[in-house]
């Protein structure tokens, strides 16, 4: 990677790449991290916190419903301010979310500290992938983004690993110091080398799509995340997931009829962006899936600790930060096509492997699945990606990287809600096998004990659905995979032309 480059916007002069790469890396690392490190420490904090499930769900969930709901606005954001700006108030609503949340004294507290750091994510994704889009020509895209695939799944993924080593050894706080103190090391970085690389274009604010996103995505979110707590048929749930829709229907019928859109869906137009986006919605689903299934079927089928089930989940989290950069290089080299396809014949191969689990089952052929599994998501996500965001014009870069903010935290709640309720349907069908009531689902605080024997086969028999519905999911993207073909960006297109004119 160069150290001094000069980006592909004009009247911007060269700048240092490295540095840049490496604040925008460390911020947004940290904010992904936070996103998955809390829900090991639930029990913990139900406890110190004296609040129930339900209320301290909302920790992840009211943190996912933040950033989906400023995911459309980023697009907007990102031509109106310049890069140094949004990267130094998305670090401080970061650091002051994490010092609050760390100085917490009670629920409430902790909660309104996660709105602030959600808030603070969610100016910085996007503003990392335009970075990334402005800095480094197509043909070099694939080895940056692979450095963004850290983030994407290095991140999350070490979140209940690194998050169970510290409740373990000192306290739940220390998860917010820590993330802190590297959030003010990448602030500090920033403020030195961050120059502007993007051109400021502010285009007319549109109210009613603000108001329309808003209602739309926050909706759908708020029902997605509660359909897997309280079930799909719940008023509450179909209320909500109505309202989301219909909103996003006028959202997106406002979209197409104004000259400034807030989200410029006009980037679907592009062929290979389409078919990017459908696939990283299907890698997102499945990302946060296994990562919310695999320390369930580790803790309550296989009897593991918090700890054990860190550490446990740590090779593939290591073997996927090495993969992201490397699957970068290769698809610079040879394009998407033939780590795609491959990836997802592996991860539909895995998906297979990981339905035939049962209690006995060593957690060794787990962790390898795990592994296995993790390498295939790096060998199609980033190169997914990057080929769909190469294909368009740099005027759609603000928006390409608004539409992919926001649809990874809808389909990771998508994923995550179908997990949780095909675990739940095939757990409550096992125990209704062996003959017990499940008109009520299961009492966790009042076990019926003649019950306790059958809850670790019953949970992994529920995990088995869920990953049987995750393998006919990698088969879809599979049939999806076999039209994508390398994407030439317009500055390729423009390159080609005027060597073209040269020769003649």
């Amino acid at each position: 990677m160069e150290a001094s480059i000069q980006t592909n916007e004009p009247g911007i002069k060269q700048v240092k790449a490295t540095p840049i790469l490496i604040s925008l890396l460390l911020g947004a690392s940290i904010g992904m991290f936070s996103e998955t490190a809390l829900n090991i420490a639930l029990p913990e904090l139900m406890k110190q916190l004296q609040v129930g499930p339900t209320t301290a769900q909302w920790l992840t969930t009211g943190y996912m419903l933040v950033l989906g709901i400023l995911g459309p606005v980023s697009g907007l954001l990102l031509q109106w301010f310049t890069t140094r700006q949004l990267f130094i108030v998305s670090l401080t609503f970061s650091i002051i979310g994490s010092l609050i949340a760390g100085l917490a004294p009670n629920f409430e507290v902790l909660l309104a500290a996660r709105f602030f750091q959600a808030a603070g994510l969610a100016l910085l994704l996007p503003l990392m992938m335009n970075a990334i889009l402005i800095l480094f020509p197509a043909e070099k895209r694939g080895a940056a983004m692979g450095s963004l695939g850290l983030v994407l799944m290095l991140a999350p993924a070490s979140g209940p690993t690194i998050a169970g080593i510290i409740i373990e050894n000192l306290s739940w706080h220390w998860i917010f110091w820590i993330s802190s103190t590297v959030l003010l090391i990448a602030l500090i970085i920033g403020i030195i080398f961050l120059k502007n690389i993007s051109v400021i274009t502010r285009p007319k604010i549109d109210i009613l799509s603000l108001l329309l996103s808003t209602i739309g995505f926050g909706s759908l979110l708020f029902g997605f995340s509660k359909a897997g707590e309280i079930g799909w048929t719940d008023p509450l749930v179909i209320s909500c997931l109505t309202i989301g829709v219909l909103a996003l229907i006028l959202f997106t019928w406002r979209q197409f009829s104004i000259a400034s859109p807030l989200m410029n869906l006009r980037a679907f137009r592009y062929p290979m962006f389409s078919l990017s986006v459908v696939l990283f919605a299907v890698m997102m689903m499945m990302l946060l899936s296994s990562m919310l299934l695999l320390p369930i079927l580790l803790q309550n089928g296989l009897g593991k600790s918090v700890l054990q089930v860190g550490l446990l989940l740590l090779p593939g989290t290591i073997i996927s930060g090495i993969a992201g950069p490397y699957m970068g290089k290769l698809f610079d080299k040879y394009g998407p096509r033939k780590l795609i396809i491959p990836g997802l014949v592996l991860m539909g191969t895995t998906m297979f492997l990981f339905s035939t689990i049962t209690v006995n089952t060593s957690t060794a052929f787990i962790i390898v699945l795990d592994c296995v599994f993790l390498l295939a998501l790096s060998m199609v996500m980033m190169p997914a990606q990057t080929n769909g965001m190469n294909q368009l014009p740099a005027e759609f870069y603000p928006h390409g990287t608004a539409i992919m903010s926001t649809l990874q935290q809808v389909a990771g709640a998508i994923g995550s809600a179908l997990a949780v309720t095909i675990l739940a349907t095939g757990q409550s069908s096992y125990l209704s096998d062996k003959g017990f009531d499940m008109s009520n689902g299961i009492n966790y605080a009042n076990v019926d004990p003649a019950m306790l024997e059958h809850l670790p086969p019953s949970v992994v028999f529920g995990v088995k659905g869920a990953f049987i519905f995750a393998g006919l999911m990698s088969i879809i993207a599979l049939i999806i995979s076999f039209f994508i073909k390398r994407a030439k960006s317009s500055e390729q297109k423009i390159g080609q032309t005027r060597t073209f004119d040269r020769g003649h």
